[in-house]
Parts: C-alpha cells; structure tokens; sequence
C-alpha cells in the first residue's frame, strides 16, 4: 500500500481501506470519548512529525489521518468526526473544551495519499498563504484550510461553476478560505484577489497543467516559495507510460524555474497519478510574452 510514513516516525501506522474511510468511534488517551473513528479501542492523537497542522490518531488496530476541524461541527464531503477533550482548556462553565478532528481521506484527496505514501514537505502549515488550483468542490481545499487555520489564508480556484457553488458555500463556514470561480489559465482576472503565496497546489486534471503552475507561481508564489503539484497522466498522454509522463512533466517545471526535491506515485488510492514537490525561483524579468495575456 505505498511506502507509508518516513523520516522521524519510528513506526509506519496502518493506514488500511477501512482505517481511510473512518467507522465508529473510541476514547483518547485522556479518557474522551471519539466520534467516528473505528472502534472501541483506545485512540491516542498525536501532531505529526513532519507535517505542523496534521495530526494522527493511533489505535491498536488501525491509524487513521486528521486534521483539526477549522469549521467545528461541519462536514464536508461526508468524513468522520473525532471529538476529544481538552483538559487544559475549560468552557466558562468549567467543563473541558473539546476539540473535534477530521479523518482525512487518502481516497478522496491526492494531497492526502502523497502524506501517507511518504511525501516528505507539503510546504504549508499553520498561517500560511497558499493558492490553490483546480479546487472543486472542496474536499481537499478544506484540510488545507484546516492546516493553515486562522492566522492563514487558502485561495480556492476553480473553473467549473457547478463545484465553484459548492466551494462558495463551504468557504461560509471557512473565513480563511477564499473562493474565486476562474481560469487557472488566465491568472490576470484574479491578480487584484490574491496575494503574494507561500505555496501553490495544482490539481487541474488539464493537458496543458504544467503551464498552468508555472504562469500563476509567475504572477502569485513568492522567491522560494514551494509548490506541491498533482500529476494525472492520461490527461496528458494516454498513449505513454505514466512514469515517461511523470518525467516529462519534471522536466517542464525545470525549464521554467522549479526545482523539483520530491516524487511519489499515489498508488493504491489513485492509478496513474503522482505528486511533485519542491521550490520555487522566478526567472530574470523578460518582456511579457503576449500569449500569457490573450
């Protein structure tokens, strides 16, 4: 099933199917009780140690990805709920604040499945400011809402006005999350929106999406900024193998200032399908070509 966790962790937890699609729910390590999560076991949470903002619930039998939920008491796309409480924290009536998490769905989300194949920097954590591209209808867009929190800022753009409606009303429980229904291709008509990023994420399914990356980070991600880009071979040559892809898309991104550090393959959550990641450094200042603004 991939790689797994790597780097610090000294154990690779069990991410199976059904730990990924959630279940019912146990107690914590401080005696709180879960909501949603598998079973009756007890379940310890815990920050992960790569990831700021990401978190990891373990049980005897199965470990399952989190993120704190921004927008408390709402669901997204259908995800389990943890609730645990919070000791050190009380509510005015003295009763333990309680901090609810939600399973994260590597089946449902590539960024999620490149964290548990083994990715090893996303390049966004808490108060950070990241434009996000090819949002839909916000399953994904809505962890990284939850990693930046507060004190950050996600950029959601997408094309589609159907998911864009989608996106619009899930973005009203979330004020970090800003909704543009736009052309990825055509950066210009959002530029007044967006500001200067830490990261950019590309998920836009498009022949032509390693353009698309490299013009917005032109105009939005800032020198060193990092960049993490999900890469769908049969939008792009179906006639090739997917690794020949895969490369040619690496090689693109280099032409164009991107340092690529970084590949997984999102294997067994999706077929076909990779992430890159890594950083970014503007080319010298050239007159603008014409064709970026037509």
């Amino acid at each position: 099933m991939g790689k797994g966790f790597e780097g610090r962790e000294n154990r690779k937890p069990n991410f199976s199917n059904k730990s990924m699609r959630g279940g019912r729910g146990g107690k914590d390590r401080r005696g709180a009780r879960g909501i949603g999560a598998r079973g009756k076991a007890k379940t310890v949470i815990e920050p992960h140690e790569r990831f700021p903002g990401i978190f990891i619930s373990n049980t005897a039998k199965e470990s399952l990805l989190l993120t704190k939920n921004y927008a408390v008491g709402q669901t997204v796309y259908g995800e389990k709920h943890i609730q645990v409480e919070d000791n050190t924290s009380k509510n005015e009536d003295g009763t333990p604040l309680k901090i609810e998490y939600r399973v994260w769905n590597a089946f449902r989300s590539k960024l999620g499945a490149a964290i548990i194949n083994g990715i090893k920097r996303i390049y966004m954590e808490p108060g950070s400011k990241v434009l996000y591209l090819g949002a839909a209808s916000g399953t994904t867009i809505s962890h990284v809402s939850d990693i930046v929190g507060e004190t950050g800022v996600v950029y959601g753009i997408e094309i589609s006005e159907r998911s864009g409606r989608d996106l619009t009303n899930m973005a009203k429980q979330r004020p970090n999350l800003i909704p543009i229904i736009e052309d990825g291709r055509k950066p210009w008509r959002y530029r007044m929106m967006v500001s200067m990023v830490d990261c950019i994420f590309a998920d836009v399914a498009q022949p032509d999406q390693a353009r698309i990356i490299a013009i917005n980070a032109h105009y939005f991600l800032k020198n060193g900024g990092g960049f993490v880009f999900s890469i769908k071979a049969n939008c792009i040559d179906s006639t090739a193998s997917a690794a020949a892809v895969f490369d040619n898309q690496i090689q693109e991104l280099r032409k164009v200032g991107f340092k690529v550090k970084e590949k997984v393959t999102l294997e067994p959550y999706e077929r076909d399908h990779a992430v890159v990641t890594g950083t970014y450094r503007a080319p010298p200042k050239k007159k603008a070509e014409n064709e970026d603004e037509k």
